[in-house]
């Protein structure tokens, strides 16, 4: 996998085909490897534009990920083993594909059996349909708990995990990049900035107007203005601003940047609306930022750690709850 991956949620949403064409198109001349998609990206569309494009050119070199949950075929939970079992054969047949190299469930699913499920996934590799499974969206003790259950079973295991983590949002250092590092799954993050936080566009007790996710929708998911409006995000963008200015860089490499060199991040999921906004952060593959750079920003952007347990932990116990993430501390 290419350590800049494409995500296509914009794709048959935001994004018309023609553009998103474009944007394969400059990525896969880029050297790029690592496409991912889902099913519920505007209701298959997205997966529909990738297999024309794949139909197309043809290429030979490419990762294909895509997930299901969200979208189930009818009677089905998202992550039974029907609705895994319909879902994948609607996924093959929209990207014109016989297999799918990783396959992820795109959240946690109280209403299905795990068993059922990676019982469904099993099956599928087995089959051929799948070449490798991920998880997507959970809690530290969820995918601990699919990863047991799977180990216990003798069943397919997840190989990455596709959490949001950014500069802005860094609390899976917590619980899931440790569990990530010490069963060696790869991290594949989405939002790397931060829903256009990082890229300098939005202005501080200014809200968002105009053509962009914020402008559109100010309260639009974990991005909300109003959530995101605070000291600690505007002192982390103020930081990563100044680095920028003094290096000649896009504050949206900087950001990449950081995020690239965390440990236990294998690709890095680059979101894009237009093929200028892609080509802006496919420049993050070849900056190379100092030491003192990233430790300014892993400095900043601390989250600290809550007073129990873990600043219990690491204060009565002596444990450096940080030290194996390579943060500057709490």
């Amino acid at each position: 996998m290419s350590e800049l991956g494409l995500g296509t949620m914009t794709f048959g949403a935001e994004t018309e085909e023609a553009e998103a064409h474009q944007q394969l198109d400059i990525y896969a001349r880029a050297g790029g490897t690592y496409i991912d998609t889902a099913d519920i990206y505007a209701r298959g569309e997205s997966e529909r534009i990738i297999g024309r494009w794949l139909d197309s050119r043809r290429p030979d070199n490419m990762i294909l990920a895509t997930k299901a949950r969200f979208m189930p075929p009818a009677g089905s939970s998202g992550a039974s083993r029907r609705g895994v079992v319909k879902a994948l054969d609607a996924s093959l047949a929209r990207l014109g594909v016989e297999a799918i190299d990783l396959f992820y469930i795109h959240g946690w699913d109280p209403a299905a059996s795990l068993l059922d499920t990676l019982g469904a996934l099993t099956d599928a590799v087995a089959a051929g349909k799948i070449h490798s499974i991920g998880w997507s969206n959970t809690t530290g003790w969820q995918l601990q708990k699919i990863l047991d259950t799977a180990a216990n079973a003798g069943l397919a295991s997840p190989v990455a995990f596709q959490p949001q983590y950014n500069l802005l949002d860094r609390g899976i250092e917590l619980e899931l990049l440790p569990l990530c590092l010490e069963e060696g799954i790869a991290l594949c993050p989405w939002s790397p900035l931060g829903g256009g936080w990082l890229t300098g566009k939005y202005q501080r007790d200014t809200p968002p107007t105009g053509a962009t996710r914020l402008g559109e929708d100010p309260g639009r998911g974990v991005e909300a203005y109003n959530t995101r409006n605070t000291d600690r995000v505007w002192a982390i963008i103020d930081e990563a601003t100044a680095i920028a200015e003094r290096t000649g860089a896009w504050i949206g490499e900087i950001a990449l940047r950081w995020l690239l060199e965390r440990p236990g991040v294998g690709s890095v999921l680059l979101g894009a609306r237009t093929a200028e906004q892609l080509r802006q952060s496919l420049a993050a593959a070849e900056y190379k930022m100092s030491e003192s750079n990233l430790d300014r920003l892993t400095m900043v952007s601390a989250p600290g750690l809550p007073p129990y347990p873990y600043g219990m932990v690491e204060n009565a116990c002596g444990v450096d709850i940080w030290k194996t993430l390579g943060t500057a501390g709490s």
